[in-house]
């Protein structure tokens, strides 16, 4: 790879983590939200009830949180009716990620494995230098949703996918695993292949068929009836799902009384930063 590759990757990186920065903040003002009080089905056993074959993941979220694989209830049908249209195509869903709660999110920026990456291409951003917090901040933003109203999980309104074919359960390949983060990871990213773009592009096409929005900078997420479905497509009217605490036991749900405030503010990421630097010294 030579210097202008990665003078090109590294401007790409750049503008596409300020456009998603952007876009946050339109998110942020975003103040047609009346959250309707829907609970919360399952996945997984709406997909056993279906007959319709899906995959979950395994690993935990963060420390020895287990994932959620649950999302609002008037939004499993669309899911299940995606998984039935990828198994009469050979594929097989998997469901990464689905709801998670402000301790589930609020842990994930600090997983070492994502804020590491987060903070490592910072730094290569910046030119081989530990760039400032604000910087850090701000990709946190986009790539780890650090602030509840932009966290479509946090809302139950969205789920990540990867998926698989039927026949040999290989991985159908979008040029990078879950989780990927890097110049390739923005949906439309000029620097994969042909074919793994074509393959994000008609998983793109089958989750928005039922009207599931792709985050730009993300090629796994997808969500929809939230602020940012609303402010990604235009729909009119008010998004009917915001950030919620979800009771189980219950199945209900309480909006958040501060969706707006960082789940790690400033002063968490700067001490994040330096627990990164030293893990990367050892």
């Amino acid at each position: 790879m030579n210097s202008e590759d990665i003078s090109a990757r590294r401007s790409y990186w750049a503008e596409q983590m300020q456009a998603g920065y952007d876009l946050i903040q339109v998110i942020l003002a975003y103040d047609e939200v009346e959250e309707c009080g829907e609970g919360f089905a399952s996945i997984p056993e709406a997909a056993k009830d279906a007959g319709v074959e899906m995959l979950f993941s395994d690993s935990k979220i963060a420390g020895g949180l287990d994932r959620i694989f649950f999302i609002r209830e008037s939004l499993v049908g669309d899911v299940i009716d995606i998984g039935r249209e990828m198994n009469e195509r050979g594929w097989v869903l998997k469901i990464e990620d689905g709801f998670r709660s402000k301790s589930m999110q609020s842990e994930l920026v600090r997983k070492p494995e994502v804020f590491d990456s987060i903070l490592q291409k910072c730094i290569w951003e910046n030119g081989g230098e530990v760039p400032s917090t604000e910087l850090v901040f701000r990709r946190a933003l986009v790539m780890i949703a650090n602030i509840p109203k932009i966290g479509t999980h946090m809302s139950g309104s969205a789920i990540d996918v990867s998926v698989f074919r039927k026949k040999d359960g290989s991985e159908v390949w979008r040029g990078f695993p879950y989780l990927e983060v890097s110049e390739h990871t923005p949906m439309r990213s000029p620097f994969v292949d042909e074919e793994s773009l074509a393959n994000r592009l008609e998983i793109c096409g089958m989750m928005e068929s039922r009207g599931f929005v792709h985050f730009p900078f993300e090629f796994w997420h997808f969500n929809k009836d939230d602020a940012m479905g609303h402010v990604l497509t235009g729909k009119p009217g008010p998004a009917k799902f915001g950030p919620v605490h979800w009771d189980p036991e219950t199945n209900s749900v309480s909006p958040y009384g501060d969706p707006l405030s960082p789940l790690n503010p400033l002063p968490a990421i700067e001490k994040e930063i330096a627990a990164a630097i030293k893990r990367a010294a050892c």
